[in-house]
């Protein structure tokens, strides 16, 4: 049966603020106890309060979050390929994902072919391990490049790769997150369950606009398609979960980019509710 959880992204400030321990265990307490981790620097310490949170609480960790090359905050495939072995034996996770390929990689047609050939051998090699390696969407995905877009060309060419699908990103990118999902039907074991919101413009922009503060406006006006809480939103979300759930996903991960004012605890217990009101309350 497919879990709900969350994208651990969101509880980042809160493990520096206050630790892992405490950081997953109010999670639990909202009824998030899968999560995938990310953004969260896996120390040794760390990690032990993450293993801690797994046997007191009943924290799963679906995923762990690795960056092909190093420099960022995830550990590096290509330089840290062991430590990631471990830290997923540690906290039995099976499953590894890559947020986004390098910007570098957008340089050229034959940067993605790189990047791709690259992560095919690191999920050939992880596979080695009983580890599967998966690529997580952006926007940036459904640019076409030769009449195609990067994702199918990221995805025929990087065969050993699953896809992990983000709801908004594709909204964004333009497309259905209901036909994506149902095309990498049985390639997709996550999918991020994240709204996308079209505000209106605010009293600050509007007085820019009235004072002729063009940049000003402009800027508001860019940032008017928003992050949004589960419901909070355009998306429709009965049928993205049946169909993520009918492509054969395990996980549903509730993530929220920016929260807009709002706690990252107000945030996940809206996209909750919303959940449970549509008749998910048993996948928590």
């Amino acid at each position: 049966m497919a879990r709900i959880g969350v994208q651990a992204m969101m509880l980042k400030n809160s493990v520096a603020e206050i630790g892992a321990f405490k950081t997953f265990s109010l999670a639990a307490d909202l009824g998030y106890r899968v999560t995938e981790l990310s953004q969260i620097p896996l120390t040794t310490e760390t990690v032990t309060e993450l293993r801690r949170a797994k046997d007191e609480l009943g924290t799963e960790y679906c995923s762990l979050s690795a960056a092909l090359t190093a420099g960022g905050i995830n550990d590096s495939l290509e330089d840290e390929f062991d430590k990631i072995v471990q830290d997923c034996r540690a906290l039995d996770a099976d499953l590894v994902r890559i947020g986004m390929l390098p910007i570098s990689a957008l340089r050229s047609h034959e940067a993605v072919l790189d990047f791709c050939a690259r992560a095919d051998a690191a999920a050939v090699r992880l596979a080695d391990e009983g580890i599967a390696l998966y690529y997580h969407n952006h926007h940036v995905e459904f640019a076409k490049v030769d009449g195609r877009y990067l994702l199918d060309i990221i995805a025929e060419t990087s065969r050993h790769v699953g896809i992990e699908l983000d709801a908004h990103w594709i909204a964004r990118g333009g497309l259905d997150p209901v036909r994506v999902i149902d095309q990498y039907a049985g390639r997709v074991r996550m999918v991020h369950l994240k709204d996308y919101r079209i505000a209106l413009p605010d009293a600050a922009a509007l007085d820019a606009h009235d004072r002729g503060d063009h940049a000003a406006w402009a800027a508001a006006w860019n940032g008017l398609v928003q992050f949004a809480e589960v419901g909070e939103g355009n998306l429709d979300w009965a049928n993205i979960v049946e169909h993520s759930i009918a492509a054969g996903a395990d996980y549903l991960l509730v993530e929220q980019d920016e929260l807009y004012g709002r706690t990252v605890w107000e945030a996940l217990e809206i996209s909750r509710r919303h959940l449970v009101s549509l008749g998910y309350a048993d996948l928590f």
